[in-house]
């Protein structure tokens, strides 16, 4: 009888498919760490390949020159409406240039467009600013 009882309790259950939202949260995820990639080995063509013209224009414009730079990626919540997916990302940072060490954090808000996904817009706290002169 109890043998009756595990064989019943260990059938195997029906795999749910992984939804549409999942593939694009998982997507996203990859994006945003190969993006930060790209950024700390100043590899431009990389970056220019992750973003929308658009989004590779608004963080090329804004990168300050730099050493080397320490930066973490942390993502918080990913928002998906109307094929536009919206990746909120904490991330700390300490960037080296001309001797002088500069310590940030903050949280940052990619929106990312098309398929397969691409950076279109870095809001909020973009970490690609940094460090202050």
């Amino acid at each position: 009888m109890i043998a009756l009882v595990f064989v019943a309790g260990c059938g195997k259950k029906a795999v749910k498919p992984v939804s549409a939202d999942s593939k694009a949260a998982t997507e996203a995820f990859a994006l945003v760490e190969n993006v930060r990639q790209a950024y700390v080995s100043r590899n431009m063509t990389a970056l220019q390949a992750y973003t929308t013209p658009e989004g590779f224009q608004s963080i090329s414009s804004t990168i300050k020159p730099f050493d080397s730079v320490k930066l973490e990626f942390r993502p918080m919540l990913v928002d998906i409406r109307d094929g536009v997916v919206t990746i909120y990302v904490s991330w700390t940072g300490v960037w080296t240039a001309a001797g002088q060490k500069s310590e940030e954090r903050g949280l940052a808000s990619f929106t990312l467009k098309g398929a397969p996904l691409k950076v279109d817009k870095v809001l909020r706290a973009s970490p690609f600013r940094y460090p202050e002169q």
